[in-house]
C-alpha cells in the first residue's frame, strides 16, 4: 500500500504538471485523487465495492444466518389434542360447526385456495395478475414522445506553415458549439401502420469570423407514414396478442374458478368424513364398553363356577384388541378435525374440538344423465380452459401466418427544410415557411430465403392446434367418464347405506340373541366367541352404515363439482375486489383503480342444522342396556363403564345370574321391518 500512494503521488504530479494546472483546480485535483484511489484499493467493504474499479473475487462463502431473514413468524397456538392428551391445558372451547358455516369460514380464508392435503397453488390474485398482460400487449400501439437534446464543443487542433517563416509551423484550430434537439411524436395504429411527425433544430456557432451565418440554425418539421402491406400488416396479426391477453386473463380465472370448486367440494368431503369418522368412534366405544362387562361377567361366571378360563381370556383378548381399534379411532377423528381445519384455514388447535351438527341427507337424488352430460359440457371449468387454449392457438396461428411472409413496406414522406442566422452586419437572415420542401415515396421489401424459421414456427403452430384439439376431445371424454363414474357412485353408496341398515338391524338383532344364550348359559350356543363375533360384526355394521350414508352425500358435491355447477349450487359468486395504483399521468396525480383480485363471495344456506352432533342421526343407542340388581329385588339398566379396569371389580354375591327374558318372535318382525 506505501508503494501504490508513493506511485500514486508521483503520478498525480507529473500530470498536474503536464496539464497545467495550479492553485485551487490543482488542490481540489488532488483530493478527488485520493479519493477515488481510497475506494478503489481500501479494506474490503461491502458497502464501498460498487465504486470500485475491479471487483474483489469472491473466494469464500457467505451465508446469512436465517434469523436475520425477514418474513412472518409463528402466532401462538394452543397445544394440539392427542389421544393421549385430547383436552390439554390451553386448549380452546369446541365448535359446533354446521357444514354451510364450514364452507363459508373456507371461502372467507380462500386467499390462498386450499384443498385438501395442502394448498391447490393458486390464489384469489392470480386473473388480476393475468389481467396487466392486456394492457402490455395494447402498449404497443400507444402514442411513443422523443425528445433529444445534445449539446457539443467541437475544437480539432490543425497544422499549417507559419506565413512570416515558411520553415516553421503554426498548430491552432477552430472552435463550434453546436446544440442539436429532436423531438417526435409517433403511433402505430391496429393495421401495422406507424405514423410520425417530427421537428429538429441544429444550431451551430463559430468562434472566428468568415463564416456567412454565425451562429448557423438548420431546422425541419418532417411527417412521414410506414404501411406494412403483408409482413405486420392487417388488423388481425396486430391486434392478436391483445386477444391472447385477454384469453390468457379469462384461463387464470377458469383455473382459479376451478381451484375454488375444488375446495368447496373438499371442504364437504373432509366435513362428511370427520362425521363418519365420530360414528366410528362412538362404535368403537360401546364395543370396549361391552366388552368390558361382558369381561366382568365372565369372571363372575368362573368365580361361581358356571364358565371357564377359556371365556374369561376370550373377553380379556377382545378388550384390548376392542381398546387398541379405539385408539386408532381417536386418531382417525383427530386426523379428521386436523384435514377440515387445514382446508378452512384455521390454526391446527383452534378449535380444539369440531362438533359438525348438520345431518347428513337420507333421500335419494334423482339425476337426468343427459342433463348432467349437458350441463358439464358448458359448465366445467377444466373443459372451458381447453375450448380457451383453443383460441389461443388459433391467433397464435395467425400471428405465425403473417411472420410467414415477405416483408413489403409502403414508406411516404414530407420535410420542411429551414434555416436561420446572423449576417455579418448582425442582421438575421432566414427562409420563408414552406420555401423548401421534400418528400419521399416507396416500397421497400425484404424476405430470408427459404423462410425456413417462418415456416418451421408456422407448422409447429399448426401441429399444436391439432394437439390441443385432441386434448379438448380427450377432456370431453375423460369427463363422460368420470359424470359415469359418479352416477354409478351415487346409486351404489345409496343402496349400500340401506343394505347397511338392514345389516345393522340384523347386528343387533344377533347380538341380542348371542348375548341372552350367553347368558343363559344354555345349549351348545352359550359360548363367549359367539358373542364376540356379534358385537364386532355390530360394531362394523355401524359404521360400514355411516361410512356409506356420508359417501353418498360426498358424491352428491362430487357429481356437482364434476358438472362444474358446485359453486352455483351453493350460491357462490365471485367480486372483484380493485386497488389504487399509478395511473397514465404518474406519481404527481392521482392513483387509478384497477383489479386486485377475485374473492369469492360468502354461500347461500343450504345444508340443515341441529343442536346435536350429526353422527346423533344415525340413532346411536347402546346395542344391549345391562341389568343390575335394585334394593327392592327389582332389574335397573346399567349404563356401561369403559374406565374401570377388570381387576377392580369384586363379586359380592356369588350367586347364579337370572337369564334375560327371551325376545318374542313378534318384537323380531318389527325390529326388522322398522330396520328395512
Amino acid at each position: 500500500m506505501t508503494f501504490l500512494s508513493i506511485a500514486g503521488g508521483g503520478c498525480w504530479a507529473r500530470f498536474a504538471e503536464y496539464t497545467g494546472m495550479t492553485g485551487y483546480s490543482r488542490i481540489l485535483g488532488f483530493v478527488v485523487f485520493w479519493s477515488w484511489l481510497a475506494l478503489a484499493l481500501g479494506p474490503d467493504a461491502c458497502a464501498l465495492e460498487p465504486w470500485r474499479v475491479i471487483l474483489p473475487e469472491q473466494r469464500d462463502m457467505q451465508i446469512r444466518d436465517p434469523a436475520c431473514l425477514p418474513g412472518p413468524g409463528f402466532p401462538a397456538i394452543p397445544t394440539p389434542p392427542t389421544v393421549t392428551d385430547p383436552d390439554p391445558a390451553d386448549a380452546c372451547p369446541a365448535m359446533n360447526m354446521s357444514l354451510d358455516e364450514a364452507i363459508r369460514i373456507g371461502l372467507a380464508n380462500s386467499e390462498v385456495i386450499r384443498v385438501l392435503g395442502g394448498s391447490s397453488g393458486r390464489t384469489i390474485y392470480d386473473p388480476a395478475v393475468t389481467n396487466t398482460q392486456i394492457d402490455v400487449a395494447r402498449g404497443r400501439f400507444d402514442p411513443n414522445l422523443e425528445s433529444n437534446n445534445n449539446f457539443y464543443r467541437h475544437e480539432s487542433p490543425g497544422e499549417s506553415f507559419d506565413p512570416s517563416d515558411p520553415t516553421q509551423v503554426r498548430i491552432g484550430g477552430v472552435g463550434t458549439n453546436d446544440y442539436s434537439t429532436w423531438t417526435g411524436l409517433s403511433k402505430r395504429g391496429p393495421t401495422g401502420a406507424t405514423a410520425a411527425l417530427g421537428a429538429s433544430a441544429d444550431p451551430r456557432q463559430y468562434n472566428v469570423s468568415g463564416y456567412p451565418l454565425n451562429p448557423r440554425v438548420p431546422s425541419s418539421v418532417e411527417l412521414s407514414l410506414t404501411q406494412p402491406l403483408l409482413q405486420g400488416g392487417g388488423w388481425a396479426a396486430n391486434v392478436a396478442p391483445i386477444e391472447i391477453a385477454r384469453i390468457d386473463t379469462e384461463r387464470s380465472f377458469f383455473q382459479m374458478k376451478d381451484a375454488v370448486q375444488e375446495m368447496v367440494r373438499g371442504v364437504i368431503e373432509g366435513y362428511w368424513a370427520l362425521v363418519a369418522a365420530r360414528t366410528d368412534l362412538w362404535a368403537r366405544q360401546q364395543q370396549v364398553e361391552y366388552t368390558t362387562y361382558a369381561l366382568r361377567y365372565a369372571e363372575a361366571r368362573l368365580q361361581t363356577g358356571f364358565s371357564n378360563r377359556s371365556d374369561v381370556a376370550q373377553a380379556r383378548s377382545s378388550l384390548a384388541d376392542f381398546r387398541a381399534a379405539l385408539i386408532t379411532a381417536k386418531a382417525t377423528v383427530l386426523v379428521r378435525e386436523a384435514a377440515l381445519r387445514n382446508i378452512l384455514g384455521l390454526p391446527p388447535s383452534v378449535p380444539s374440538s369440531v362438533v359438525p351438527v348438520s345431518p347428513p341427507s337420507t333421500e335419494r337424488l334423482d339425476v337426468s344423465w343427459p342433463t348432467v352430460l349437458d350441463v358439464a359440457a358448458v359448465r366445467r371449468p377444466d373443459l372451458i380452459e381447453l375450448k380457451l387454449i383453443l383460441e389461443a392457438d388459433q391467433q397464435r396461428q395467425i400471428l405465425r401466418r403473417n411472420e410467414a411472409l415477405p416483408r413489403v413496406d409502403a414508406v411516404a414522406l414530407y420535410r420542411w427544410n429551414g434555416l436561420e442566422g446572423r449576417t455579418p452586419d448582425r442582421s438575421i437572415a432566414s427562409t420563408r415557411a414552406g420555401q423548401f420542401t421534400e418528400w419521399q415515396l416507396g416500397v421497400n421489401f425484404s424476405v430470408p430465403l427459404g423462410q425456413r424459421a417462418a415456416r418451421a414456427s408456422l407448422r409447429e403452430e399448426e401441429l399444436i392446434l391439432r394437439r390441443d384439439r385432441a386434448d379438448l376431445e380427450q377432456g370431453m371424454h375423460n369427463a363422460a367418464h368420470q359424470l359415469a363414474a359418479n352416477y354409478r357412485n351415487l346409486a351404489q353408496y345409496y343402496d349400500q347405506y340401506r343394505a347397511y341398515q338392514e345389516s345393522r338391524a340384523a347386528s343387533q338383532q344377533n347380538l341380542d340373541v348371542q348375548t341372552a344364550v350367553y347368558q343363559s348359559g344354555q345349549g351348545e350356543g352359550a359360548i363367549y366367541l359367539n358373542v364376540l363375533q356379534a358385537i364386532t360384526a355390530w360394531g362394523n355394521a355401524v359404521s360400514a352404515e355411516a361410512q356409506a350414508l356420508t359417501a353418498y352425500n360426498t358424491e352428491l358435491a362430487n357429481l356437482e363439482r364434476q358438472a362444474g355447477i358446485i359453486l352455483e349450487a351453493h350460491g357462490i359468486r365471485f367480486t372483484e375486489e380493485r386497488f389504487a395504483s399509478i395511473g397514465p399521468l404518474g406519481r404527481l396525480f392521482a392513483d387509478r383503480c384497477y383489479p386486485r383480485d377475485f374473492q369469492p363471495g360468502p354461500n347461500a344456506p343450504r345444508y340443515g342444522t341441529s343442536d346435536e352432533a350429526a353422527e346423533n342421526a344415525f340413532n346411536l343407542q347402546n346395542p344391549v342396556p345391562r341389568r343390575k340388581r335394585s334394593s327392592g329385588g327389582a332389574s335397573s339398566t346399567e349404563p356401561p363403564r369403559s374406565d374401570s379396569s377388570p381387576s377392580e371389580i369384586k363379586v359380592l354375591v356369588p350367586e347364579r345370574l337370572p337369564p334375560p327374558m327371551p325376545v318374542p318372535a313378534q318384537e323380531l318382525l318389527e325390529v326388522e321391518k322398522a330396520g328395512r
